[in-house]
C-alpha cells in the first residue's frame, strides 16, 4: 500500500503543505507535486464531480506520489470506504459537531478493530491485488489512511475534546468560515470567540496528542497556525488563483 505523506507528517509533527481543489483539472495534481504539496483537499462538498472524474483525479494522485484529502458529498458508509478503495489517503468530514457522529465515521472507515469498515483489498489502495492476507491490508490501510473531521459549530467546540479523544479520529481540521458565521450571529463581532474556539481545539490536540489545522491564506495566518501546533495547513486554491489571476491579466488591458 502506498504510504501516506499526511500520516508520516503527522507523526513527525511536522506541517503538511495542502492545497485545495473544487474542480475536474487532472493536470493540477502534478503541478502541486511539483511545487512540493504533500496533499491535494478535493472539496466535493461544495463542488461537483462524477465518480468516474474523481477516480481519475485519485490515479494521478497516486501517478505523482501525492495525498489526496477528500471531502466527500455524502455520510454512507460504502460510498465513504469506497472513496478509500478508489485512492483516496484521506477523508474530511464537514460538520462533525457530536461524539456519536464521530464514531460512526470511524465505524465507516475504518477495519476492525478500530471501525467495522466493509473488506474488498481489489482497490487501487491495494494497487488492485485482491491479496488474500487480509490482515496486512486492513493493518495498512488503518495506518496509512486517516480520518480528519471538521469542527465547525459551537455545539462541536464544546464537544471537541472528546471527539479528539477518540480513537480513529486521526485529526480535526477547523472551518473558521461556517465557525465564525455561526458565532458571529451569536454575538462574536470581533472574531474574539473564533480565536478562542481554535485556542481550545488546539490545546486539545496538544492533549490527546492529535493534528490539527485549518485553512491559512497568508504567510502571517501560516506563522500564527503554526505557532499554535498546526499541521494541516491551506494556503492555496485553482478557485482565487483563477479569480484574481483574470482579474490581473485584465488590467493590463487598461492602459491600451
Amino acid at each position: 500500500m502506498r504510504k501516506s505523506k499526511t500520516v508520516a507528517r503527522f507523526a513527525q509533527g511536522e506541517v503538511v503543505r495542502v492545497c485545495n481543489l473544487g474542480h475536474f483539472i487532472p493536470s493540477y495534481v502534478a503541478h502541486a507535486a511539483r511545487a512540493g504539496y504533500d496533499c491535494i483537499w478535493l472539496d466535493l462538498e461544495h463542488r461537483a464531480m462524477s465518480t468516474r472524474e474523481v477516480q481519475a483525479i485519485l490515479v494521478q494522485c497516486h501517478l505523482y506520489d501525492i495525498d489526496c484529502l477528500l471531502r466527500p458529498p455524502t455520510l454512507e458508509k460504502t460510498r465513504l470506504y469506497r472513496y478509500l478503495e478508489d485512492g483516496a489517503a484521506g477523508l474530511m468530514i464537514p460538520h462533525v459537531s457530536t461524539v456519536e457522529m464521530a464514531q460512526q465515521l470511524v465505524a465507516a472507515v475504518k477495519f476492525p478493530p478500530v471501525g467495522n469498515r466493509g473488506l474488498d483489498n481489489a482497490g487501487l489502495d491495494s494497487d488492485y491485488l485482491a491479496s488474500y492476507d487480509h490482515m496486512a491490508y486492513t493493518q495498512a490501510a488503518n495506518a496509512e489512511t486517516f480520518l480528519t473531521v471538521q469542527i465547525e459549530t459551537p455545539e462541536a467546540v464544546e464537544n471537541c475534546e472528546a471527539i479528539i479523544a477518540l480513537e480513529g479520529v486521526d485529526a480535526v481540521f477547523v472551518g473558521p468560515g461556517d465557525l465564525g458565521f455561526r458565532l458571529a450571529l451569536a454575538g462574536d463581532k470581533t472574531g474574539a470567540q473564533l480565536e478562542s474556539a481554535i485556542e481550545k481545539v488546539a490545546a486539545a490536540c496538544a492533549k490527546y496528542g492529535k493534528a490539527w489545522g485549518c485553512p491559512a491564506s497568508t504567510p502571517d495566518m501560516l506563522k500564527r497556525r503554526r505557532e499554535q501546533g498546526a499541521q494541516l495547513l491551506c494556503n492555496f486554491g485553482e478557485f482565487v488563483c483563477l479569480m484574481q489571476g483574470l482579474a490581473n491579466a485584465s488590467q493590463a488591458f487598461d492602459a491600451l
